[in-house]
């Protein structure tokens, strides 16, 4: 009864962290739709899409603010051909009736979103993208925790966990960028806030997960480096002055090599996963 009452808590702290508006490389070439093999799987490309929401916000920015413009425009590019394809595998892959709602709302968002996305970056776009990315953003999450419960492993929530810190990485740089292109609140800050001290905290959690390997720790002491340089590259912000280009740059790309970083460590818990996976459970 203990048990079962403790993954109930859980359960509902998981779709309740999912309710809320939170507040995570992926190659340059366009991935092909593939099919799902088995639960870690598609807990990790589920994962990803929560990261491509923040990805392609961002990168629509550094388009629009003229920041490694080419590079930008093909990350946008090839994150919008990711998200689409990864959404129909998952669409098909679904294994419950609320996972299948899931998806389906995140489609009819998907459908505003990639339109507001499409053509020239421009300011008025930008401001519905602001807002449009958050609401892609909660329910991407709340899939992605909806498999993970249905997975009921400790190596799937490790998946969920690695592969949130791709969507904070790509969530800091995101409004750091919004906030160069004159869109920003108080509550686009303390969500900012919010996502580095959840990602710190998440890098600490990682760092102690029983699971760890050689390749996992190596990866993950790699990340705490990463980090670092991004770190220091947010908090130019504030220093204002004629280098402005030069830090946003700086942010630019340390985010897509702190996401590089932890994109392989879910890729090492998401084999874990699948190893210990009977091929009877396998899809």
């Amino acid at each position: 009864m203990k048990c079962n009452n403790a993954h109930s808590a859980r359960r509902q702290f998981l779709l309740g962290m999912a309710g809320l508006g939170i507040a995570t490389l992926l190659p340059t070439s366009v991935a092909r739709a593939a099919v799902i093999s088995d639960i870690g799987d598609a807990i990790n490309k589920a994962g990803r899409q929560r990261m491509l929401s923040q990805r392609m916000a961002k990168a629509y920015c550094q388009v629009g603010l003229g920041i490694l413009t080419d590079r930008s425009r093909k990350i946008l590019d090839t994150s919008r051909q990711r998200f689409n394809d990864q959404l129909a595998e998952l669409k098909a892959y679904a294994p419950t009736s609320d996972i299948k709602e899931s998806y389906a709302e995140l489609d009819t968002l998907w459908r505003k979103y990639q339109g507001l996305l499409s053509g020239k970056p421009n300011l008025d776009n930008a401001r519905q993208i602001a807002t449009i990315n958050e609401d892609v953003l909660r329910v991407a999450h709340l899939a992605t925790t909806q498999l993970e419960l249905h997975a009921a492993s400790n190596v799937g929530r490790l998946i969920n966990v690695a592969g949130r810190q791709r969507m904070l990485s790509q969530r800091m740089a995101k409004f750091y960028m919004f906030r160069q292109w004159g869109i920003s609140s108080s509550s686009m800050d303390k969500e900012a806030q919010l996502a580095r001290r959840e990602f710190v905290s998440a890098l600490d959690a990682l760092g102690k997960a029983q699971e760890n390997d050689t390749p996992i720790k190596n990866e993950l002491e790699l990340a705490r480096m990463q980090w670092l340089f991004l770190d220091e590259a947010l908090k130019q912000q504030d220093v204002g002055g004629k280098d402005m280009m030069t830090y946003a740059t700086n942010v630019a790309t340390t985010s897509e090599r702190l996401l590089e970083v932890m994109d392989r460590v879910t890729g090492h818990y998401a084999r874990i996963s699948a190893a210990a996976t009977p091929s009877a459970r396998k899809r």
